[in-house]
């Protein structure tokens, strides 16, 4: 075997371990936002229509806003690791 096929046998074992590195990363990344989106409070939807509460604008406070945070960190993640996997 020569230098050139190993080298290029090295560089096709890379970018496997890249695509499913990153594939795996997507799998977690989206079980963990649909779990995340399920446990944040539901907001008042179309309650405003039917005479519901209008007190929609309202600050989020301790886990609320953790659990806002850590959502837009996995879309980032999400897309990330997506936009990563198109490109490879």
């Amino acid at each position: 075997m020569t230098d050139s096929e190993s080298s290029s046998e090295r560089q096709f074992l890379k970018f496997i371990f890249m695509i499913t590195f990153l594939t795996i990363l997507q799998f977690i990344t989206a079980i963990l936002l649909i779990v995340i989106v399920l446990l944040q409070q539901r907001g008042t939807g179309l309650s405003g229509l039917f005479g519901g509460s209008g007190d929609v604008y309202k600050t989020k406070r301790g886990i609320e806003k953790t659990l806002f945070i850590f959502t837009i960190v996995l879309v980032v993640l999400f897309l990330g690791s997506g936009l990563a996997i198109l490109l490879f």
